[in-house]
């Protein structure tokens, strides 16, 4: 049995040889968090908090960023590391603030029936089960009604994917297939992005051909990383977030 993540099949596709660091070599990166990742965390937190307790009790705005602040406090530490100097800590705290509020706004008394946060979810990308993709979906809804799914995912970054885009998204897409294998007689799945920066929300679907050229895709992409006996650098912006820098002959 062979199990990957989309995290994982990413940093191969980013560049190889960091993929040989973090997931082969095991070494320690020397980034112990970045403040994107750090604010990231923070706010997928407090909405997996607010959509947990907001099935007992209605939730105010105060409640929600009080939540959050208490969160940022108790976990931030000066290791955390700000790539973008012209920012500051307070600056990303404010973001945080501000999704927060705007998230309210649109989606609070978040009565949708969400059935699970941070959801573990395995899939089976053969008939043998040798290839197994792992994931956690940030919120799962299920209207009872139809029976259709929605995967939603929180999107904190200073970017917003164009519809395309996310029509050929891999990570969701593989996840609605985890929804049906797991659960009976789905009738559909919708893939559903939150870019809180832009407070916009974005809805894509698969079709079954969709999803098995993908399982094929993803098969393919294993095979080709667990065949890989020289794993090459490929140097990009992408580099200045990446904690293995001081181990890497492409940057240094």
């Amino acid at each position: 049995m062979i199990i990957y993540s989309h995290s994982r099949l990413s940093a191969f596709e980013q560049c190889p040889l960091k993929f040989k660091f973090q997931y082969i070599d095991k070494l320690i990166p020397e980034i112990k968090q970045t403040i994107e990742g750090f604010l990231g965390s923070k706010i997928h937190e407090t909405l997996e908090w607010v959509y947990n307790h907001c099935q007992k009790e209605k939730l105010q705005l105060d409640e929600i960023i009080n939540y959050f602040i208490i969160l940022w406090n108790k976990d931030f530490d000066s290791e955390i590391k700000i790539i973008n100097e012209s920012y500051t800590q307070e600056h990303y705290f404010n973001e945080g603030i501000k999704f927060l509020v705007n998230y309210f706004v649109r989606n609070s008394p978040f009565q949708d029936n969400t059935i699970a946060t941070e959801k573990k979810i395995i899939i089976a990308l053969d008939e043998d089960k040798e290839y197994i993709i792992q994931g956690y979906i940030d919120r799962l809804v299920h209207n009872k009604d139809t029976n259709i799914f929605e995967i939603h995912d929180y999107k904190t970054g200073n970017f917003m994917k164009s519809q395309e885009e996310l029509d050929n998204d891999r990570q969701l897409a593989l996840y609605s297939l985890g929804i049906k294998q797991n659960y009976e007689n789905v009738a559909d799945v919708h893939l559903i992005w939150h870019f809180l920066a832009f407070d916009k929300k974005i809805i894509s679907k698969r079709t079954d051909e969709q999803i098995d050229n993908l399982k094929k895709e993803i098969i393919e992409l294993i095979n080709k990383i667990e065949h890989t006996r020289e794993f090459t650098s490929n140097p990009s912006v992408l580099c200045k977030w990446c904690g293995f820098k001081k181990y890497c002959q492409g940057f240094n």
